[in-house]
């Protein structure tokens, strides 16, 4: 998508051209907003369509080792000892939770609506078509009830 093509846009439907990208834009940031805040990993669904990613992953070993919060106390009785006593074991499960980076770069930039309005210029690529199919069929609406006054 070109510049040219925005602006041969813009001359021929004006202010609704505008209008449509505003509210293209408004209703992305509104929904990635949402999204973020109801913990959707949203980078990663970025990465599965080809997007660019908007943090460098850690590597394994920048990782520090954190203990896992997943024991489980398992009770063990050792024939061993003659005194009667019953061990009780700490035994920490394998299971290893998922990070969610987006989550992370929240806690990192400032709040989920920077973040929503980093990945929305993220998405120019998309909201860009989005605006061109949708303006001719709003400025014709418009035109219709006589909301504009150019006829489309």
């Amino acid at each position: 998508m070109s510049g040219g093509r925005f602006r041969e846009l813009l001359r021929k439907y004006g202010k609704v051209a505008l209008g449509v990208h505003f509210s293209v834009s408004a209703a992305s940031i509104t929904g990635l907003y949402i999204a973020i805040n109801n913990n959707v990993d949203v980078e990663s669904i970025f990465e599965k369509l080809g997007m660019p990613s908007l943090g460098k992953e850690p590597k394994e070993d920048e990782n520090p080792k954190q203990p896992s919060l997943n024991t489980e106390i398992t009770t063990v009785d050792t024939d061993a000892s003659s005194d009667g006593f019953i061990m009780e074991l700490p035994v920490k499960n394998d299971v290893k939770k998922e990070r969610n980076r987006t989550t992370e770069l929240v806690a990192s930039s400032g709040g989920a609506l920077a973040l929503a309005v980093l990945l929305n210029k993220a998405l120019f690529p998309v909201r860009v078509p989005i605006t061109f199919a949708l303006t001719p069929p709003v400025a014709r609406f418009l035109a219709r009830r006589n909301i504009i006054k150019n006829n489309v």
